[in-house]
């Protein structure tokens, strides 16, 4: 069952290792994500271990969307969804603390309420409708309800540009088969490309929010 091969992307053309060579390659626009937010997070994090693991969390999702790409089978789209849905979710739990400084129990309620609605909408809305994309409305809602409030901060600022970002990256995931006829590359890996900007961008704000709580404890003192 987990070595069954599954065709889901316009670029591939068979069940071959290399059968999607960009899709595959443009994983490395996460790396390069995960080391200019390690670079970003060695000079300002202040030693931020809650961050410096969701950075370690995006190598995990370059590696585990190069295995999806390469090896195309059910237990490597895991390996796919597994390390962006702990990226999501950590993310999240880690604003509705640290940007909205909600109480655990309130924190905690919210956040059972969004895996919820992301994995029902995941789950429940057909392949066929969003290509499978409706999973990350959510994600796509919270970085808009978040940002939009705090626009005027650095925080604010970097939501807001991951939220056009990752609007623009999921219609990209939706347009890959639709537009495989006229374009047949497809545009999957622009998917991967504008997602790797989005992780900088929300690493960048997270990093920048706590810069700017620490220079705000330090001009009260």
């Amino acid at each position: 069952m987990w070595a069954t091969p599954i065709d889901l992307y316009c670029e591939r053309p068979d069940p071959s290792f290399w059968a999607e060579p960009v899709n595959a390659l443009t994983n490395v626009a996460f790396f390069v994500a995960a080391w200019a937010a390690f670079r970003l997070w060695r000079r300002n994090g202040h030693g931020d271990r809650a961050i410096l693991a969701l950075i370690l969390v995006v190598v995990a999702v370059g590696l585990g969307s190069f295995a999806f790409h390469t090896l195309a089978t059910r237990g490597a789209m895991l390996l796919d969804v597994g390390p962006i849905g702990v990226f999501i979710f950590g993310y999240v739990l880690l604003a509705l603390r640290r940007f909205l400084a909600l109480s655990w129990p309130l924190a905690l309620g919210v956040f059972a309420g969004f895996i919820a609605l992301s994995l029902g909408l995941a789950v429940g809305v057909p392949r066929t409708v969003l290509d499978g994309s409706a999973g990350y409305l959510p994600a796509l809602a919270v970085l808009f309800a978040i940002g939009w409030p705090q626009r005027a901060r650095v925080l604010g600022r970097a939501l807001l540009v991951a939220g056009v970002l990752f609007a623009a990256s999921i219609a990209l995931r939706i347009g890959d088969l639709p537009l495989c006829g006229a374009f047949p590359l497809g545009t999957h890996f622009l998917w991967h490309i504008l997602n790797a900007a989005v992780i900088y961008a929300v690493l960048y704000g997270a990093i920048g929010e706590r810069q700017d709580r620490s220079f705000t404890r330090a001009a009260a003192c």
